[in-house]
């Protein structure tokens, strides 16, 4: 049996005394610490919703912002685009304008011009029957043609301008040109075929292809003339326009000069 000792009895009981509030202080601290750590998670928690609602409200400012600055750019690429539709309206309208005037002016050109072309190919007829008696069917039927050519509705006027022109440069042509062809001389039963050798509008001859006969066109009596004195001149400027050889020193008829009288 082992003996009772109060006094380690009483140091036991006085430990557990001291320990218990020891205890109950731990207790509540833990207690305390719990629920400051709860406190902060909900904290923590209200800070994240609260940031997120932030990055919502900056992504939804920052979404206007964008939108609203692409709608400045368009605004201001829609100001630009219709300031270009407002020049090439009025451009246009200025080539209506000028349009117009051009009409009005081709209808005065076309009242002005027709009457002249016409006096042109009037007188060109008139020339060519005034005129040395060469490649007459010829020239007589184009003149015939710009006749026909002027009462043609359907033709513009500046394709009959340009052949009214056209058959003046050919009649120009005529004026600086040697040519020999063959031809017929005389009417009817007289009709024969020739060799024509003309020297510009200078001097017309011919010569029967036999050779026997040479003669000119006479421009003062507007008459052929025969004179064999030229037959050998007239053979060699048949040759020289036929280019059978050199260019050479010919001698023909020339009418002589007449007075102008105005």
């Amino acid at each position: 049996m082992i003996p009772f000792n109060f006094r380690i009895v009483k140091t036991i009981l006085l430990s557990l005394a001291a320990a218990l509030p020891l205890g109950l202080s731990m207790q509540a601290s833990a207690q305390t610490i719990e629920g400051a750590t709860t406190a902060q998670v909900g904290v923590d928690k209200a800070a994240a919703a609260s940031q997120e609602r932030i990055n919502q409200t900056l992504d939804k400012t920052q979404d206007a912002a964008s939108k609203y600055a692409q709608s400045l750019a368009e605004a201001e690429s829609m100001e630009k685009y219709n300031k270009q539709l407002g020049d090439q309206v009025k451009e246009q309208e200025e080539q209506v304008v000028s349009i117009e005037q051009q009409l009005l002016d081709i209808e005065t050109t076309n009242r002005e011009v027709q009457p002249l072309m016409q006096k042109m190919v009037d007188t060109l007829q008139q020339f060519v029957a005034l005129d040395v008696p060469f490649l007459l069917e010829e020239r007589t039927d184009r003149v015939a043609s710009l006749q026909t050519l002027m009462t043609q509705a359907d033709v513009a006027i500046s394709e009959k301008y340009r052949r009214i022109i056209e058959s003046y440069q050919i009649e120009l042509e005529y004026g600086r040109t040697l040519e020999a062809y063959e031809g017929l001389l005389g009417e009817g039963a007289d009709a024969r075929t020739v060799d024509f050798v003309r020297l510009g509008r200078v001097s017309l001859m011919y010569q029967t292809l036999d050779g026997l006969e040479t003669g000119y066109w006479n421009a003062e009596e507007k008459k052929w003339t025969v004179d064999n004195s030229y037959a050998h001149a007239v053979s060699e400027a048949r040759r020289v326009a036929k280019k059978d050889g050199a260019p050479d020193l010919l001698t023909v008829p020339v009418p002589a000069p007449q007075e102008v009288r105005s």
